[in-house]
């Protein structure tokens, strides 16, 4: 058992290093000195009493990622409401299943009859990944006039949506509004590059400066977390 306990450490460790863009010689200590090196991981990388719960959620996940998927649908089928619905929603969502979460998403807010604008948020993500556009730009015309929807991630996939179906002006104003300063950092990269495509260089490259300016005054956590996306301003930038 504590072999089996063991492993699920080091795999969750290797995980969350990639995932938060973590030093690459964590990946040593972890592999070769397995429960101490998973040990200073978490307490120096990872450990917040907060976090306690969502750290046993992601083992749980990793571990096996459709156990949480079944618990829901178990759920769903004793009592078959609205937001027990929308949490199998969002289970397929965290496990990659966009399809499936769509499906769910919608059933969601065409049996409530109403449009819940949270909902709807989601299904956007989820359509902007599978590469759906126009249901993008159906969805954000539901919502755009809601004042969370102002800067949010949920604009900057509209923006983008309208970017890949041509409409460059309104794609532009909808993406700057991510521009928000010591914040969406890879997304505000997302927008200088396209910038550059549109040959608007000076607005790309003053961007670019913003960011890079920025991160010099970032934590060290945030410097680790960005660490790729910074790297590649301060690549952007010198070939201008």
């Amino acid at each position: 058992m504590l072999y089996y306990l063991v492993i699920a450490l080091q795999v969750f460790c290797v995980y969350h290093m990639y995932k938060h863009k973590n030093d690459l010689y964590w990946i040593f200590l972890i592999i070769f000195l397995p429960a101490v090196g998973c040990l200073i991981y978490l307490i120096t990388q990872v450990y917040n009493k907060r976090d306690v719960n969502k750290i046993q959620e992601e083992l749980t996940t990793i571990i096996n990622p459709t156990k949480k998927v079944r618990d829901l649908e178990k759920t769903l089928e004793f009592s078959e409401t609205f937001q027990n619905r929308v949490n199998l929603a969002d289970a397929y969502l965290e496990i990659k299943d966009y399809h499936n979460a769509i499906k769910h998403y919608e059933t969601a807010i065409q049996n409530d009859f109403h449009n819940d604008k949270h909902v709807i948020f989601r299904l956007i993500q989820c359509y902007f990944l599978i590469e759906d556009y126009e249901q993008v730009v159906y969805y954000a015309k539901k919502v755009n006039e809601h004042s969370e929807f102002k800067g949010s991630r949920t604009q900057f996939y509209y923006g983008m949506a309208l970017a890949k179906l041509g409409q460059t002006d309104a794609a532009e104003a909808n993406l700057k509004a991510i521009d928000q300063r010591y914040s969406n950092y890879k997304e505000r990269l997302i927008l200088a590059q396209y910038l550059l495509d549109q040959n608007k260089t000076e607005a790309a490259k003053e961007l670019l400066n913003d960011i890079f300016n920025e991160s010099q005054h970032m934590t060290a956590p945030n410097k680790r977390k960005y660490r790729s996306t910074i790297r590649e301003v301060e690549q952007l930038l010198k070939t201008m």
